[in-house]
């Protein structure tokens, strides 16, 4: 069974910064492909980050590029999302989900309840 368990989120002023921690139990993490999502009070759920398997490949939303860095750490089984500069938009919480990377499978697309894994979430809230 894979559980995410997420944490860091809490409050924090605009401009302020977040480290966002992913930790994943009961698979081969080295072989998952990663992501960080976040679902805003009465909006949809939103992929901000997303980092392939071996940690090579990136693609971030326009709505967070330039202010958050992904990023796994494979020996210790745990996915991070730096977040800087954050603006009171950024408030939502933020989910970790994981993607087996599998012959057909790609890190940039395509997530959804039936083919990842995902955690509980950390509300981030940013007062303006």
């Amino acid at each position: 069974q894979v559980q995410l368990v997420e944490s860091g989120g809490g409050w924090v002023q605009a401009g302020g910064s977040l480290r966002l921690s992913c930790a994943v139990s009961g698979g081969t993490f080295s072989n998952f492909h990663m992501g960080w999502f976040r679902q805003a009070a009465g909006k949809e759920r939103e992929q901000i980050a997303v980092i392939n398997w071996s940690g090579h490949g990136t693609l971030y939303a326009n709505s967070v590029k330039g202010r958050v860095a992904i990023s796994k750490d494979n020996a210790k089984n745990t996915l991070y999302l730096q977040m800087d500069t954050l603006q009171f938009d950024d408030t939502a919480v933020y989910y970790c989900a994981a993607k087996v990377a599998r012959s057909g499978s790609v890190y940039y697309r395509d997530w959804n309840d039936e083919n990842a894994y995902w955690g509980q979430g950390t509300q981030v809230t940013v007062s303006s």
